[in-house]
């Protein structure tokens, strides 16, 4: 129960992250900054950690998520969220290498990921345009 309870939270995180793109006035400037780049990369870390995370709590459930290549098998806690954090940062930043594959729900979980990933940078553009204009 509890591990749903984080998932939401996370989830709520992530939404609350993305939001800052999409609210007018919340990124500050007419121009590309170094504030919108602390911005950007704030928005990027949150949602890598809270997918991350998800997948981890998830995979704690008991409910595979995420296989690995033959030569890596993550056994115990602390290396099971380091590889749902490295398969969250190859899917958020559309790389893919391949060594991990998501299974079942997974997949769902990976798309949405990735279209986040790909959406962010167009927000940020617009965003930033939008501002330019304005």
């Amino acid at each position: 129960m509890l591990s749903y309870l984080l998932i939401s939270v996370i989830i709520l995180c992530i939404i609350m992250s993305l939001r800052t793109l999409f609210i007018p006035n919340r990124i500050k400037g007419k121009k590309i900054s170094f504030e919108n780049f602390v911005v950007l990369t704030c928005i990027y870390a949150t949602v890598m950690i809270g997918f991350g995370l998800i997948y981890f709590l998830i995979e704690e459930r008991g409910v595979t998520l995420l296989l690995e290549g033959p030569q890596v098998k993550s056994v115990t806690a602390l290396s099971k969220l380091a590889t749902s954090l490295y398969f969250s940062a190859v899917t958020l930043f559309s790389v893919g290498y391949g060594d991990i594959a998501p299974v079942g729900i997974g997949r769902l979980i990976a798309v949405v990921e990735a279209l986040i990933g790909y959406t962010i940078p167009a927000a940020f553009v617009a965003r930033t345009v939008i501002d330019r204009e304005g």
